[in-house]
């Protein structure tokens, strides 16, 4: 079941009605039907993989039941091997097999030998890069003992199913979201007002912004020897604003959705375009998951005391990886530590943890061309991201570095240029708020705010139903 869908249009509001006028008595019967709601809503896609969501709970359940009663540190790290193995395993199994048996058979394929292997053609069950790593960060807190592992198995499988995130996060740690399933929820009217805000502006990125972005994008991609250069930068620029959209408006929803339910998901993107370098990049971007691989990868390997360089080439390949099994995604890893090298080296890492122009409207030269010059190099970098092959990408920047960079595009989706516009100019004057249309009703008069709703509303119902599924929903 997809946010952009006229089956969750239907879904929410039925869920939301039980929620809150049937089950807000009771606290189990709350978690009980969120289970109920989270698996009907993962089922929709495909039922088979319920399964597979049922065994990751049942086995990170399991081992955190023997970690709170186990006390011999060999047996401890056994059950902790046994969480990760699984995990990893299922991920693996799904997500990499085919990758790996391809490049074990192309590799002895250079030697001159032929061996034979039988690619499984499996479907990626969606959401598993998501899940898995959230139930691991619970296994992991447990055995450090910074969270006290649950006895509820309700709330347990409430945590790890919840329908909001579950499909493409935001990938919440145990030690914030489980807790709250303990806890009585009380319907608050200001925070669900904002749930519906944040809602609506994740739909118009997704359905306004990055579904027409798709359209163009698909077509330069997909025909990048007919196009000039000038069209392939066209065609990165609007990809950049195309994943942008759709990534970050996905997160917007389910934020938003949560907050309806009375939950606080953690934040997965804070204006990432607005950056001035590449570290300030990632701690916008994803912010989830590059918090996930520091936590749980960077410092455990030495973080930046032991190694720094080479637990950072590590991360970045690791987060390459994890986006999917290709070797675009390991160059687009790759590359993106080494534009985080120089500032590793130089200890201007750190630079930068503000918003950019805090309090002014207009930001200075030198603060525009620190955003561009960002940008630009995460732009190039999508590039590998978006190319189907390693060939396919170096043909695309082949034909940017042509002398037919300098002609006017084939392609100039002037409205499209116009809607970006007004969405780089909304978002920037509400950089230093949690999402763009997060209004004051005492300071911004009704009329501005309803005008806006209603206009945003209407951009989304005209496009609504006529775009492409979440792009992170193939990894």
């Amino acid at each position: 079941m997809f946010f952009n869908s006229i089956d969750f249009a239907l879904f929410l509001p039925i869920v939301f009605g039980l929620y809150w006028f049937v089950f807000h008595k009771n606290l189990k019967a709350q978690n009980g039907l969120v289970v109920v709601a989270s698996y009907f809503f993962y089922g929709w896609w495909d039922w088979r993989f319920l399964g597979l969501i049922f065994l990751s709970t049942l086995v990170d359940y399991w081992v955190g039941r023997g970690l709170a009663t186990e006390k011999q540190k060999s047996k401890r790290q056994l059950l902790l091997w046994v969480s990760i193995t699984v995990n990893l395993g299922l991920l693996g199994f799904f997500k990499y097999y085919d990758f790996f048996l391809d490049n074990f058979v192309s590799a002895f394929s250079l030697f001159g030998m032929e061996i034979q292997g039988s690619s499984l053609n499996l479907i990626l069950p969606v959401g598993i890069s998501f899940y898995t790593f959230q139930t691991l960060s619970y296994t992991i807190d447990v055995y450090k003992k910074k969270l006290e592992p649950t006895q509820d198995f309700v709330a347990f499988t409430a945590f790890v199913s919840f329908f909001p995130q579950l499909v493409a996060g935001p990938i919440e740690r145990a030690t914030h979201l489980l807790p709250q399933f303990y806890s009585r929820r009380n319907f608050q009217y200001t925070g669900a007002a904002s749930g519906m805000r944040q809602i609506l502006w994740g739909l118009f990125k997704k359905v306004v912004i990055a579904d027409n972005c798709a359209h163009f994008v698909d077509e330069i991609f997909a025909n990048a020897g007919a196009y000039s250069g000038s069209t392939l930068v066209l065609g990165a620029v609007l990809f950049a604003f195309q994943i942008y959209g759709d990534f970050s408006g996905y997160s917007d929803i389910a934020i938003g959705t949560a907050r309806l339910f009375g939950f606080k998901l953690m934040r997965n993107f804070a204006f990432p375009y607005f950056s001035r370098d590449m570290a300030e990049f990632w701690r916008r971007w994803h912010i989830s998951l590059s918090t996930w691989f520091r936590d749980y990868v960077y410092i455990p390997l030495g973080g930046s005391k032991h190694h720094r360089i080479r637990n950072v080439f590590i991360i970045f390949l690791v987060s390459g990886f994890w986006h999917g099994a290709n070797w675009t995604f390991i160059v687009w890893g790759a590359l993106h530590a080494l534009f985080f090298l120089p500032l590793i080296l130089t200890q201007n890492n750190r630079n930068h943890l503000n918003v950019a122009a805090p309090q002014q409207i207009w930001p200075g030269f030198k603060t525009v061309l620190q955003i561009l010059l960002t940008f630009s190099l995460s732009t190039f970098a999508w590039i590998f991201f978006r190319a189907d092959s390693l060939e396919s990408a170096l043909h695309f920047i082949g034909g940017i570095m042509s002398t037919s960079l300098f002609n006017t595009p084939e392609i100039l989706p002037l409205p499209l240029f116009v809607l970006i516009g007004l969405f780089i100019a909304v978002e920037w004057l509400n950089r230093e708020k949690e999402f763009a249309l997060e209004f004051d009703p005492i300071k911004t008069p009704r009329w501005i705010r309803w005008g806006t709703y209603l206009v945003i509303s209407y951009g989304v119902a005209a496009f609504f139903g006529k775009g492409t599924t979440f792009i992170y929903f193939q990894f």
